[in-house]
């Protein structure tokens, strides 16, 4: 496949006129163009499994998943629908990798550690194609490859260093000179930018449910609308209360991410939240649509407020980018990605933009993601940094290995540190949110037309 957009079969219905503000997604996207999941149930009585998994997201239906295929009988509790939290509400773009390049992972994990956790990151795109391959998934899926373009000259530098220590690792990236970048990307608005064609794009809730669907083929019990209220220890099993009944198990995975709340305090201590926002047009004329990303790939640049775009394989344009600290969205956030596609490509300023939808995403104070042991056999994995498509689905299956007894994991495994002065971790990372907005706007106003 080239990865260009292809005429789909089914059409979305036209999209509902309410705001998306709190759980109220219905003019996500996302979930106007998903094929239905499968059939679930609310979780009552009481039921007893190998393992509890909780979170009907891409961490917890990839490890329920590849238990169920090790032999392990599963139970999933899900508080909302498949894909509710952040794997149904993301920008659909699958990236390998880490926040952190490949030096800087060996300089802080040693030789070893740090080469076996760059190699199991920069696999991660492509663990996530096998899988949807394997099980047939429905999900739009294609690996068309990622351009990261960069916003200012130093990060242009910091490209460069990037793709020299991938590239030195095998990895099929390519620096662009600053006319292939525009040939791929449509737009002059960047002049320096490297291609990753391990990278690619999905329906993030197609992708979900799909997962889910695969689980529940190979044993899985996976119950919809049974939010886990309690967990605690009985005997020799931890039970997982709910509003209808009690799930036990001799082990737990807590796959619950930004979405966790106070099941499991810690959980919530090791990260800070921030909205993750996106907009979509209807399908584009076809000679827009052709002038746009005429590469195929997906995109999403350097900055600290980074936006991300492509399009879907209906000619749709999609951009995001970091919204808020609270709920609802302002709707100034809605109207700023609007006006940066515009700049990016003018032919963008006068088209309708009728679905918006947000979601959250969990940011550690080291910006990777963390695999812990919060007591004897009780397990989790949070914290994706904006890299959860991939990352996800690959610690997902990392702790189903885990939990089959296969130790030492490529991924390192810590107890969680909770962020120092967590509670004004949210008034400063608003603060910050500020900040970098007016810098952007000061870096397009010295800078012109170049984004």
């Amino acid at each position: 496949m080239d990865g260009r957009p292809r005429k789909a079969v089914r059409k979305a219905p036209a999209a509902s006129a309410v705001n998306a503000t709190g759980a109220d997604q219905r003019r996500s996207l996302w979930r106007a163009t998903a094929p239905l999941g499968p059939a679930t149930t609310t979780f009552e009585g009481r039921a007893e499994a190998d393992v509890v998994v909780v979170g009907g997201g891409y961490t917890g239906l990839a490890c329920a998943l590849a238990l169920c295929e090790a032999g392990r009988s599963v139970i999933l509790l899900e508080a909302g629908d498949i894909g509710h939290g952040g794997s149904g509400r993301n920008g659909g773009q699958v990236i390998p990798g880490l926040k952190h390049d490949p030096e800087e992972l060996v300089a802080r994990f040693g030789r070893e550690r740090g080469e076996a956790l760059v190699r199991l990151a920069g696999g991660a795109a492509d663990r996530v194609f096998a899988l949807i391959a394997k099980h047939r998934i429905d999900c739009a899926a294609t690996q068309c490859g990622w351009i990261q373009p960069a916003h200012s000259a130093a990060a242009a530098q910091a490209i460069v260093a990037r793709a020299r220590q991938w590239t030195a690792r095998g990895a099929p990236v390519e620096l662009l000179a600053p006319d292939r970048l525009r040939q791929l990307l449509g737009t002059d608005s960047y002049a320096a930018g490297w291609l990753d064609r391990r990278a690619g794009a999905l329906q993030p809730l197609a992708y979900a449910r799909g997962l889910a669907r695969a689980a529940i083929g190979q044993g899985a019990r996976v119950h919809t609308g049974s939010p886990v209220t309690r967990i605690a220890r009985d005997s020799a099993a931890w039970v997982a209360a709910t509003p209808g009944g009690e799930a036990r198990g001799r082990q737990v995975v807590l796959a619950t991410d930004a979405y966790s709340g106070s099941l499991w305090p810690e959980l919530a201590a090791n990260q800070v939240l921030a909205t993750s926002v996106q907009i979509a047009t209807d399908p584009l004329e076809e000679n827009d649509r052709d002038a746009i990303l005429p590469g195929g790939s997906v995109a999403s640049d350097t900055r600290k407020l980074l936006h991300y775009f492509r399009l879907d394989t209906d000619g749709r344009f999609i951009i995001g980018g970091r919204g808020s600290v609270a709920e609802p969205v302002p709707e100034r956030v809605y109207a700023e990605l609007q006006s940066a596609a515009a700049r990016m490509y003018p032919q963008l300023a006068a088209v309708e933009w009728p679905f918006r939808w947000y979601g959250w995403v969990g940011i550690t104070r080291d910006w990777l993601p963390h695999i812990a042991e919060l007591a004897p056999g009780v397990w989790t994995a949070l914290g994706y940094c904006g890299r959860g498509v991939a990352m996800a689905t690959t610690l997902g299956l990392a702790l189903a290995d885990m939990l089959n007894g296969a130790r030492p994991a490529a991924y390192p495994v810590a107890a969680l540190k909770p962020i120092p002065l967590h509670a004004l971790q949210r008034p400063l990372l608003r603060a910050a949110i500020a900040y970098y907005r007016v810098r952007d706007a000061m870096s397009r106003t010295h800078r012109g037309r170049r984004a």
